[in-house]
């Protein structure tokens, strides 16, 4: 790239990985256009762009989820940006825990539509700009949980693995027209994600043991290891500068020992996940 500001757009931005990522980035002289469902939750935002000796970044409202939202925010994005787009982050993401069985379509469609199609969204409708100027990158923040089945998360699994995918498919469509993708999957990061993540354990359910002992590991191995998420802030504006970025990221360790899993036959990498969650102690 020139020596012309570079522009970003990040979705997700009120929190966690995306409020790190706008700050980075802003930090390294881009333009961040930071997205957000509810811009009135910019407050934690403003907060770390000053400790940073930041001005306050611009941000708009946009919800993944809504085609008029993200059609509207990509617009007023791009009124701020002149029209050039350098780059989009798509990281705005949730979670859900529970048995499938015991979930229903509304929590389906609630986890998919913000992380596999809202970012599909948003990426469809920022493509024909960088595809005019034949350069452009589209970061995916994926999850180790793309590398392997999870109990308890198959929502979120499901979401990630999907995303994948696609973003794979995607990048040969978009390549000859000057636009990378690369898809960035952190491991264990301290975010508000797990916490605020919604779990369905109804009254006399038979997976209640398993999710307590899943939940058990997640509050007592899990989170406590959490790292900063200010990594995967810094590995998402690699991959923007990179001159040949990888394709897929992994960040942290936990990313990487996914990474060997998803290679290993499923029989070997159950039986580390059943350990790992303390399954292989416990049965119905």
């Amino acid at each position: 790239m020139d020596n012309e500001q570079r522009t970003v757009l990040i979705t997700g931005c009120s929190s966690g990985l995306g409020l790190e990522t706008a700050v980075e980035l802003a930090g390294r002289g881009w333009q961040v256009v930071a997205s957000m469902r509810d811009p009135a939750r910019r407050a934690a935002l403003d907060a770390r762009t000053r400790e940073a000796g930041l001005d306050p970044l611009d941000v708009v409202q946009l919800d993944v989820t809504d085609a008029e939202s993200a059609q509207r925010g990509v617009k007023e994005a791009l009124e701020l940006t002149g029209g050039r787009l350098d780059a989009l982050v798509s990281n705005a993401g949730t979670a859900s825990g529970g048995a499938f069985e015991e979930t229903d379509e509304e929590e389906w469609r609630r986890v998919l539509d913000t992380n596999l199609f809202g970012a599909m969204r948003l990426t469809q409708l920022v493509l024909p700009v960088l595809r005019e100027q034949r350069s452009g990158r589209l970061v995916l923040v994926s999850s180790d949980s793309a590398r392997y089945g999870n109990p308890g998360l198959s929502l979120y699994c499901a979401s990630k693995w999907a995303l994948e995918g696609w973003a794979e498919s995607l990048a040969y469509e978009v390549e000859p027209f000057g636009v990378g993708v690369v898809l960035v999957e952190p491991g264990n990061y301290d975010t508000a994600i797990w916490t605020t993540t919604p779990r369905t354990t109804p009254p006399g359910s038979p997976y209640a043991g398993l999710l307590r002992t899943v939940e058990r590991f997640l509050e007592e191995e899990h989170l406590p290891r959490s790292r900063d998420p200010r990594e995967v802030a810094r590995a998402v504006a690699r991959a923007l500068t990179a001159r040949r970025p990888a394709f897929r990221v992994q960040v942290g360790p936990d990313a990487r020992i996914a990474a060997g899993l998803g290679k290993l036959p499923y029989r070997v990498s159950s039986a580390a996940v059943r350990r790992l969650t303390g399954l292989h102690r416990w049965k119905p």
